[in-house]
């Protein structure tokens, strides 16, 4: 990430060789290579780029998308409501542009994803293997999620797609007891039909958030909320699959 004096961000894949041109300037890739975290770099006009590795939250943002992505202050909040850890097996449906598949495999995870789309799987696959290698446990079916779920005791199962109720009775079977459904909707209706879908399941503990992220101003006396805030994106859902039977 080269960063200007007007604190303007270009996030850049360093080559050997290569150059990154802009107004203030021209970079030589070469110059950024092996120099300090944190280091300022002089472009061909003598002006200065603070250089800093990007942050996850910072490439979600920034990366080329395929559908629309999930922005950190959701993706953040998602490790904790879905509760995941290293080596958990978990079901992701409607990978997007691959923004939770990074987060959720940067936690550990080992994802099994469904996309019903190629172009945006092929688009979730370039982005992660770009940010986190080619090793990492990640398989891409193209698959829809509300005609079946092969996979048996998932720990999780995360959908980023319109109807997650479609998926409710697959995810009942596929889910271990005690296993987490979660899912991230734009609209509060449905989000309803999905609460509803759930209460006629083996499912139990539903909770709803929404995330509201509010930046504030501070410069000496001058302490205010900023103007702009990242209101509503999406709302979460998550539900716990639960064994109703008495033993």
């Amino acid at each position: 990430m080269l960063i200007d004096a007007k604190d303007r961000q270009y996030m850049i894949t360093l080559k050997p060789g290569n150059t990154f041109h802009t107004h203030a300037g021209i970079v030589a890739h070469d110059d950024v290579i092996g120099a300090l975290e944190g280091s300022l770099i002089r472009g061909t006009t003598e002006r200065s780029f603070l250089v800093l590795r990007p942050t996850m939250s910072e490439v979600v943002l920034k990366m080329p998308r395929g559908a629309q992505v999930i922005y950190p202050k959701d993706l953040g909040t998602i490790l904790m409501m879905a509760d995941i850890g290293p080596g958990m097996r978990v079901l992701e449906a409607g990978v997007g542009s691959g923004a939770l598949s990074m987060t959720l495999l940067r936690a550990g995870a080992h994802i099994t994803a469904y996309e019903i789309r190629e172009d945006f799987a092929n688009h979730a696959r370039k982005n992660v293997y770009e940010m986190l290698g080619t090793d990492v446990p990640y398989d891409i079916h193209i698959r829809d999620v509300t005609e079946n779920i092969e996979e048996r005791d998932l720990d999780r199962i995360l959908l980023d797609m319109p109807e997650p109720h479609a998926v409710v009775a697959h995810a009942e079977k596929a889910l271990r007891p005690g296993g987490i459904f979660l899912a991230y909707l734009p609209t509060i209706n449905q989000t309803a039909q999905l609460r509803e879908t759930l209460r006629q399941h083996q499912f139990g503990f539903e909770e709803t958030v929404e995330i509201l992220r509010r930046t504030w101003h501070i410069d000496g006396r001058s302490v205010r909320p900023d103007h702009r805030m990242v209101g509503h994106t999406g709302f979460l859902t998550t539900a716990r699959r639960v064994v109703r039977e008495a033993r």
